[in-house]
């Protein structure tokens, strides 16, 4: 479609299922809970799928994936939680990198 200034405008439509009944949600909330899933997708499971390549790491002992989920997942809090907020994730993964002694710090391990 093109707008009166000339300009293309793009649009996408996605369609998705619910359990919810029609009569009990608006579509401002059935909105607020897809976008509120994207939230998650984008602010953890890119993180851990594209920087930490987590989906390649396999292992045939029980347990093992899940535990290396769970060490991720705790990484990635620390991360957040940890500052300066100047910096994003990656860099403040850098950080500790280059300085393993603050991220024992930061784990209250010195």
């Amino acid at each position: 479609m093109i707008a009166d200034d000339g300009k293309v405008l793009l649009s996408d439509t996605r369609y998705f299922l619910t359990s919810l009944d029609p009569g009990q949600v608006t579509a401002a909330e059935l909105l607020a809970a897809v976008r509120a899933h994207w939230q998650i997708e984008n602010s953890l499971f890119f993180i851990k799928d594209r920087w930490w390549d987590e989906d390649r790491h396999w292992t045939r002992r029980p347990g093992v994936a899940e535990w290396l989920t769970k060490l991720t997942s705790a990484a990635l809090t620390v991360l957040r939680a940890w500052g300066p907020a100047k910096l994003p994730i990656r860099g403040r993964a850098d950080s500790i990198q280059w300085n393993p002694g603050l991220g024992l710090e930061l784990l209250g391990l010195t």
